[in-house]
Parts: structure tokens; sequence; C-alpha cells
């Protein structure tokens, strides 16, 4: 876990269960969490400067503009 407190993560993770619909299953759950903690792995990676401008990712992928 990064900077998130352990009743912070709690909460959070009670949140996500709480907006899922009724009929939601464990793989559900799993592809919301794993969802949720990429996009918080690509936030610190932003914070931290660990970027690649678009350009250069393009240029590296053999995309034209």
């Amino acid at each position: 876990m990064t900077t998130t407190t352990a009743s912070s993560f709690k909460q959070k993770a009670h949140q996500l269960i709480d907006q899922l619909p009724d009929t939601a299953g464990w793989e559900d759950l799993a592809y919301e969490m794993d969802l949720r903690a990429s996009i918080e792995r690509g936030l610190t990676d932003a914070k931290a400067g660990r970027v690649i401008p678009v350009e250069d990712l393009m240029k590296e992928l053999g995309i034209e503009e």
C-alpha cells in the first residue's frame, strides 16, 4: 500500500463494494479493484515525474500523428 492508511483503505474498499450493482460477482469486484490500483499507481508515477511525453510514446509505438 502506498500512502493510504489502513482505515482509509478500508473505507475506499467499502465504497467500491457499495458502488457495485447488486448483481456483481467476485470477478466484477476483482476487476474494479485492479482498475483502481492501476489508476492509483499511475497517479503516483505522474506525481513522481515518471512519465513519458505522448509524442515520444507515439514514436516508440510507430504511431504517426
